[in-house]
Formats: C-alpha cells, structure tokens, sequence
C-alpha cells in the first residue's frame, strides 16, 4: 500500500498512499478538535485524510490518551449542539415561500422546512441529553410520602415461636436432611 519515491540523495523513500492507521496525535487532536465543532465521527472518518470509524474505534480502546481528549470532544460537542438548537429555533429563513401559482398567489408557510427543522432540533436535543445528561438530561425526581402525603410509616413484625413448635421444626429439619 506503499508507493515508492526518488529522494533527493537517490535513495527510495516509502511514502504511504491511503487512510492513517497508525496512531498520531496530531491526527487524534484533529478529530477531536472536529467533534467538539458539532461534526459526526461518521462524517470525519468519510474524509480521505482521516483513519476510517473501525481505527478510530481501535485508537480508542487503545490509547488512554486519546480515550481522555474523545471523551472531552463529546462533552463540548454537546455543548455546541446545544448552540446549534438555539441557531434552528431562531432561524425563520425560508419558514415562508412566495408562491405565483395560478391559485395560490402569495406568501405560504413552508411546513416542510418547520417539520425539518423540529427533526434537526429533536436530533440535537437527544444526542445533547446523551453526551452530558446531567447538564442536558430530562431530571426525574421520585418522591415517597405515606397515606395523605405524610411521612412513611414502616412496620416490624416479630414473629415468636414457642420453643416446643421450635424443637418440632428442628426435627423436621435433620429428618428431611
């Protein structure tokens, strides 16, 4: 997979043609840096000049690393799609189309760039809550009270046994033994 290069003394230098496998971190950096900015991992690894998703997957596991700035790219990323929630909601461009039809002459509202827009905001949020659920997790809270709201009550049974009814199922006991 290598293709080999006159170097200017003469001697031939192998130069890798193809995606890195190696790990690098200048490249580990890179994809983090491009997480962070709201990229998929899918779209990165598209790129020619990336490792493809199944390296990036082994560098994980691999490279502590690497696994600690992945982990800190995927908190800021959720941060970004935050942001980006914001931008969608606020955007109104092309919310509205001029149509010059023969029987609808006007502005009408476009529904299928809102309902998109609603599935980008959706994704985001779901991803987002994902990544940092603490910051961007829907917060259940479970509250106990007892009858009317008041406090629990508990209750401790005690059961005695007299101590004939105790022999007797002490026998029974070493007799099925």
């Amino acid at each position: 997979m290598g293709e080999n290069v006159d170097a200017s003394d003469g001697a031939e230098v192998k130069r890798s043609v193809g995606r890195p496998s190696n790990y690098s971190l200048d490249i580990a950096i890179e994809i983090c840096a491009r997480l962070a900015t709201g990229e998929s991992l899918n779209s990165i690894c598209r790129d020619e000049s990336m490792p493809g998703l199944s390296t990036v997957y082994r560098w994980i596991a691999a490279q502590d690393e690497f696994r600690e700035l992945y982990a800190r790219a995927r908190e800021d990323q959720a941060d970004t799609l935050a942001d980006e929630i914001v931008d969608i909601s606020d955007d109104a461009h092309n919310d509205w189309m001029e149509r010059n039809g023969k029987d609808d002459v006007g502005w009408q509202l476009n529904g299928e760039h809102i309902q998109r827009s609603r599935l980008r905001v959706d994704a985001r949020k779901w991803v987002a809550a994902k990544l940092k659920p603490k910051k961007y997790g829907e917060r259940v809270q479970q509250e106990l009270t007892g009858a009317d709201g008041g406090p629990l009550q508990t209750q401790q049974t005690v059961y005695v046994i007299q101590e004939a009814e105790s022999r007797a199922l002490e026998s029974d006991l070493q007799g099925s033994v």
